[in-house]
C-alpha cells in the first residue's frame, strides 16, 4: 500500500543520510589528524588547497553515496520483475525489450570509464587552481610589491581553463548518458510492439494496458541510473584520493624522544644531531647539532636569513627528520617567542642568557 511505500521510503531517505553525514564526520576528522602528522615530503605532495578540497569536496561526495548505494542493486531487481511481467503479458516479444536494455548498459559500460578518467582529471586541475589561488592570497604583499598581480592573474586564469575543459567533458559525457537513458522506455515499447506486429502476437486492452503501466514504473530507476552513475564515479574517485592521501607518510617519530621524568634538569637535550627534510643522511639541512638547555634558562637563537633557526626550532618539535644524533625533551609545554630583535627580550639578572649563533 502507499502508506506502507511512504513509510520505508522515510526511513531509508533519513538512515542513509544519518550514515551519510557520519561517514563524512569520520573522514573530516580523519583528514584533520593526518594532517598534524604528515611528514616534510607529504607536506610537499598535498598542499593545503588539496587538503582543503579533500575536506570540503570529497568527504562530501564519499558521504553522499551511502543514499545512492541502494539505487545500484534495487534498479536490478525492479528490472528482472519488470521483465517477468511483461512475459506474461506479451510472450517472447519481451527478450526485445531485454535486448534493448542490454544494448543500453553496454554502451554505458565505455562511457562509464571516461566519466571515471575525467572526474580524475578535473580533480586534479582543482587542486592545482586552489593551490595556486591559495598561495597568492598568502603572498599578496609580495605580489602588490613586485607588481605580480597580472602574472599570477594570466597563470590562475589557464588552471581555470584546464579545469573548465575537463569539467565539460564530463558533463558532456553525463548529458549523453542521460539521454541515452532517458530515451530507453521509448526504444523499449517501439521494439516490444515491432515484435509482437512481426511475430502476429495479438495487442489488446489488458496486455498493452499492463505493459505500458509496467514500463511506466521502471522509468523512474532506469532514469535515475545516469545520476546513480555519476555518483558512483565522483565517490569512487574521491575515496581513491583520499585513500592516497591518508596513507601518505608521517613523520617517523625518530625526531625526538620524550621523556615524562621531572629528575631530569635538562628539559632539552641534542648531541651531534643531524636533519634534513628530504630524510636523506646525504644532504643534511642541519649537522653537528649538539644544545643542552636547563631549566628555566632562556635561549635567543640568532642568526643570518636562511642559516637554518626555524628549522632548528622545527627539528626541536619533531617536525624535521632526523638523521643521526639524539634528541631528548621533556613532556611538558615549551614556549617559542619569536622576536624582531634580541633588546625586546627582557631578562632577569638571576636567569642565564645564552645566545647561540648558528
Amino acid at each position: 500500500c502507499k502508506l506502507c511505500e511512504s513509510l520505508s521510503q522515510r526511513q531509508w531517505y533519513f538512515r542513509t543520510r544519518r550514515l551519510g553525514l557520519q561517514v563524512r564526520s569520520l573522514l573530516s576528522a580523519a583528514i584533520y589528524r593526518k594532517q598534524q602528522k604528515l611528514s616534510s615530503s607529504a607536506k610537499m605532495a598535498h598542499s593545503s588547497g588539496q587538503i582543503m578540497n579533500y575536506l570540503t569536496v570529497d568527504a562530501y561526495r564519499v558521504g553522499e553515496f551511502p543514499y545512492w548505494f541502494h539505487q545500484t542493486w534495487t534498479t536490478v531487481v525492479q528490472l528482472c520483475i519488470a521483465l517477468v511481467i511483461l512475459y506474461s503479458a506479451v510472450g517472447a516479444a519481451m527478450v526485445s525489450s531485454l535486448v534493448v536494455v542490454v544494448i543500453t548498459v553496454l554502451c554505458n559500460a565505455p562511457l562509464a570509464k571516461l566519466q571515471h578518467r575525467f572526474q580524475s582529471k578535473l580533480m586534479e586541475a582543482t587542486d592545482a587552481r586552489l593551490k595556486a589561488m591559495s598561495e597568492s592570497l598568502v603572498h599578496m604583499k609580495v605580489l602588490k610589491l613586485y607588481a605580480w598581480e597580472g602574472h599570477f592573474k594570466k597563470a590562475i586564469e589557464e588552471l581555470r581553463e584546464v579545469e573548465y575543459r575537463w569539467l565539460s567533458a564530463f558533463q558532456l559525457s553525463r548529458a549523453y548518458n542521460s539521454v541515452l537513458f532517458w530515451s530507453s522506455p521509448v526504444w523499449v515499447s517501439a521494439v516490444t510492439f515491432l515484435t509482437c506486429y512481426f511475430l502476429e502476437i495479438p495487442l489488446d486492452a489488458s496486455n498493452v494496458f499492463t505493459f505500458i503501466a509496467t514500463l511506466r514504473l521502471v522509468q523512474d530507476p532506469i532514469r535515475a541510473i545516469p545520476e546513480v552513475l555519476g555518483v558512483v564515479v565522483q565517490a569512487k574517485v574521491a575515496f581513491t584520493r583520499i585513500e592516497k592521501f591518508l596513507g601518505a607518510p608521517e613523520l617517523n617519530g625518530r625526531a625526538k624522544e620524550k621523556c615524562s621524568s621531572v629528575a631530569i634538569s635538562y628539559p632539552v637535550a641534542m648531541n651531534s644531531c643531524g636533519f634534513s627534510w628530504c630524510e636523506d643522511p646525504l644532504k643534511p639541512n642541519l649537522k653537528d647539532i649538539s644544545l643542552v638547555v636547563k631549566a628555566g634558562e632562556k635561549v635567543a637563537i640568532c642568526g643570518e636569513v636562511g642559516s637554518g633557526k626555524s628549522t632548528l626550532l622545527a627539528a626541536m618539535l619533531g617536525e624535521v627528520p632526523r638523521t643521526q644524533g639524539t634528541v631528548i625533551m621533556l613532556s611538558n609545554n615549551i614556549v617559542f617567542i619569536l622576536l624582531s630583535s634580541v633588546e625586546d627580550l627582557s631578562l632577569s639578572n638571576e636567569q642565564k642568557k645564552t645566545f647561540i649563533s648558528s
